[in-house]
């Protein structure tokens, strides 16, 4: 049986039948997250998706860091350096302190970061692999910009660890 939770045009996630390995689809800004690998390591998936759940839970996350830039603008700038052999160890932190869905493998394709902002949370979206963006070149250099109530987004991801739990 299926569980599906949340709205794909903010944050979804679609959980299929129980197995050490499971079929787990997510969706963000409409666009379907786990296109290149949906197949998740139950142990490994559920505990990282926890560990989100619980570390928003603590009210941690910081606002947009620098003042005047959009989501969007900001996710561009953090990523400006990234893998640069000469990136100063203080971007890379920087960079790291926003970093969201780092699940493993079903999410590796994606670069996230997340922002509070008040009782909400925007996530920035980018695909990165040269193989997605050859067959979506529509995604090439978009960044995907979602807003949703903080309590929602930690619902989905309990919800995910739940059904992920039920394996």
């Amino acid at each position: 049986m299926n569980v599906v939770l949340g709205d794909k045009l903010r944050f979804a996630a679609e959980v299929g039948a129980p197995g050490p390995l499971r079929r787990v689809d997510l969706w963000a800004a409409g666009k379907w997250l786990t296109c290149d690998d949906n197949m998740a390591y139950v142990p490994q998936f559920r505990r990282d998706v926890l560990d989100t759940a619980a570390w928003l839970r603590s009210g941690e996350g910081s606002p947009l860091p620098f003042a005047g830039l959009s989501a969007e603008a900001t996710h561009r700038r953090l990523m400006q350096r990234a893998g640069d052999d000469d990136e100063p160890e203080a971007d890379y932190q920087l960079r790291s302190r926003f970093r969201i869905l780092l699940w493993g493998p079903t999410t590796d394709n994606v670069t996230a970061h997340l922002f509070h902002e008040e009782d909400h949370l925007v996530i920035t979206l980018e695909f990165w692999r040269e193989e997605h963006l050859l067959s979506h070149p529509e995604d090439a250099g978009a960044v995907f910009v979602v807003k949703i109530p903080t309590e929602e987004f930690i619902g989905i991801l309990e919800g995910i660890a739940a059904a992920l739990d039920a394996s």
